[in-house]
């Protein structure tokens, strides 16, 4: 009876913010290429901080990240979380934001569920990823973001960029480029070639 009061409220709300306009696609912000740092609104003893900066390290050595630890579950977790999204977008340098936990029942994921926390995605001016749960649970804050990962693991291979792959594509850019002048330069040369005199 409970989970299905839960259920409905969810519904609801969902419903409402929808016609507010706050999951609107139009008003959602695209993920930098190359942030400067990742802003990480979560748990500081959870393993989602972990994650996120294990996947990090791993991709983009020196990427920065910043915590703003919150609660992530219980009674007073959806204003902090909001208080935490709105803090965490005022930090100068922050391109991106994650916000998130681990998974968990629909109680325990439920303070990402509150108009609180939407309105606080909604409003940042920097574009947030939400990752809450797992790749089967969909909160409200999913909706409102301008991103939703499946997982946080997920949020931080969005988020930071590969430097293995940038590297290729510089290298691959710049060996198109040496070909593309390469063939101009042949072809300049062949043209004046048939007017020199000799």
């Amino acid at each position: 009876d409970g989970m299905g009061e839960l259920y409905l409220k969810y519904e609801a709300m969902k419903a409402r913010l929808m016609k507010e306009g706050l999951f609107d696609v139009s008003r959602k912000k695209p993920l930098p290429l190359l942030p400067r740092m990742i802003g990480v609104v979560t748990s500081r003893s959870g393993a989602v901080i972990h994650d996120i900066a294990t996947v990090t390290r791993r991709r983009y050595p020196g990427m920065q990240l910043v915590l703003r630890p919150c609660l992530v579950q219980g009674e007073n977790a959806a204003p902090d979380i909001a208080a935490g999204i709105a803090e965490i977008s005022c930090v100068p340098g922050i391109d991106v934001i994650i916000v998130g936990r681990g998974g968990g029942s629909m109680e325990d994921l439920w303070a990402f569920n509150e108009e609180i926390v939407a309105r606080s995605i909604f409003a940042s001016h920097i574009p947030v990823i939400s990752a809450v749960g797992h790749e089967t649970d969909f909160s409200i804050s999913d909706y409102a973001a301008d991103v939703r990962a499946e997982t946080p693991t997920a949020a931080a291979v969005m988020a930071v960029p590969d430097t293995f792959a940038l590297r290729q594509d510089v290298s691959d850019n710049y060996q198109r480029m040496s070909s593309a002048l390469k063939r101009n330069m042949d072809l300049k040369q062949a043209a004046l070639r048939r007017f020199d005199p000799q």
